[in-house]
C-alpha cells in the first residue's frame, strides 16, 4: 500500500474544505492558533510513518487525551471503573449538564467531559504524583520524552470553564466526586492542554491499533480484552454527538479533540493522527474528518 501517495491525493481532494468551520475560540488560548494548517501521520503496525503538512507541529490534543486517562484509570480499577461511568454514546453535547442531571450523576461514558472529569478524580484518588505520572505515560506510549503541558491553555480553560465547574459541581452533587473539586478541574484542564504531534499522537495510538502486543508502560498495563474495549468505546463514543456519523463516513475507532486533532486506528493495520484546527458545529475536525474519509475509502481498509 503506498500511503504517502494515497496521503498526498487525500490533501488535494480536501483542499476546498480549508476555509470551513472555525476553531474553538471559546477557549481564549486556542482562539489564537492559526487555523489555516493541516497535518497528517499515519504509523503502520510494522512501525513505517507516512506524513504530510504541519505533521511536526505540536498542538494541544484536548479530548483526544481522554483515551489515555481512560487507559490509566482502566489499568488502576479493572472492570469497577463501569461503576461510576457508563459505556453507552451520549446522543448529547460534550458539555451537556441535562443529561447528567436527568441520570444521577453517572456520565454516559468516559469521552463527555462529565465523565472525563470522574477519570479524573479517579486518577487524584490512586496516584500519588497524578500530574507527573500521566505526563510520564504519555511521554512513554508517545516515545517523546520532551512532550508537556501547556500551562497557558490549562489556565486559559479555567478561567472561562464556567461549564465544566457546573459539571463538576453536579457530579459532587450526586457524590460521584471524592476529591476536592477545583483539584479536579485544574488535573483535567492539565490532561487536556497537553500539546503532542501528529507523529507525536500516531505513534501512541499505535499501542491500541495492536491489541496483540503486550500493553504495558509505566504503572499502566492493561490486557489485550481490556484494549480492545478501550476501541470498542472510541467506536461508539469519540466523537460525542457525532460518533454515528464518523463510524458511517470512516469506520475506525477514534477519539476527536476540540484543539482539532482527531486519532483513529485500524486494528492490527496502522494509526492515523490528522489535525486540523477548523472545527465544525459538532467540535470536531472538518477537514479531519474528510481526510479519514478519503483515506479509508481509498485503502479499502476500516474495521466493516
Amino acid at each position: 500500500m503506498n500511503y504517502q501517495h494515497i496521503l498526498e491525493s487525500i490533501y488535494d481532494e480536501i483542499r476546498p474544505f480549508e476555509k470551513e468551520g472555525k476553531q474553538a475560540d471559546y477557549i481564549p488560548a486556542l482562539a489564537k492558533v492559526n487555523p489555516d494548517q493541516f497535518g497528517i501521520c499515519l504509523t503502520t503496525i510494522g512501525g513505517t510513518s507516512y506524513k504530510l503538512g504541519s505533521a511536526e507541529t505540536r498542538f494541544s490534543i484536548q479530548s483526544i487525551s481522554k483515551v489515555f486517562s481512560l487507559a490509566y484509570a482502566l489499568g488502576i480499577l479493572g472492570d469497577d471503573i463501569w461503576r461510576r461511568v457508563g459505556k453507552e454514546p451520549s446522543g448529547t453535547a460534550f458539555n451537556s449538564l441535562v443529561q447528567l442531571e436527568f441520570e444521577h450523576g453517572i456520565p454516559r461514558n468516559p469521552f463527555i467531559n462529565a465523565g472525563a472529569l470522574v477519570v479524573a478524580d479517579i486518577l487524584l484518588e490512586h496516584l500519588d504524583n497524578p500530574e507527573d505520572d500521566y505526563l510520564r505515560f504519555v511521554r512513554e506510549i508517545s516515545g517523546n520524552p520532551t512532550i508537556d503541558y501547556n500551562i497557558e491553555v490549562a489556565t486559559s480553560e479555567r478561567e472561562s470553564g464556567y461549564l465544566n465547574a457546573a459539571i463538576a459541581n453536579l457530579l459532587k452533587y450526586h457524590k460521584n466526586i471524592n476529591g476536592d473539586i477545583e483539584k479536579v478541574l485544574g488535573f483535567y484542564f492539565k490532561m487536556c492542554s497537553v500539546e503532542m504531534t501528529c507523529c507525536d499522537l500516531s505513534h501512541a495510538f499505535l499501542a491500541f491499533a495492536n491489541h496483540r502486543k503486550p500493553f504495558s508502560f509505566s504503572s499502566v498495563n492493561l490486557t489485550a480484552s481490556q484494549v480492545k474495549r478501550i476501541n470498542a468505546i472510541m467506536q461508539t463514543c469519540g466523537f460525542y454527538d457525532e460518533a454515528g456519523e464518523f463510524s458511517f463516513l470512516v469506520g475506525l475507532p477514534g477519539k476527536s479533540g476540540v484543539g482539532g486533532g482527531i486519532s483513529a486506528i485500524c486494528p492490527l493495520r496502522y494509526s492515523v493522527t490528522v489535525w486540523s484546527p477548523r472545527l465544525n458545529k459538532k467540535g470536531n475536525s472538518i477537514m479531519g474528518i474528510k481526510a479519514l474519509e478519503l483515506l479509508t475509502t481509498k485503502t479499502k481498509e476500516s474495521i466493516f
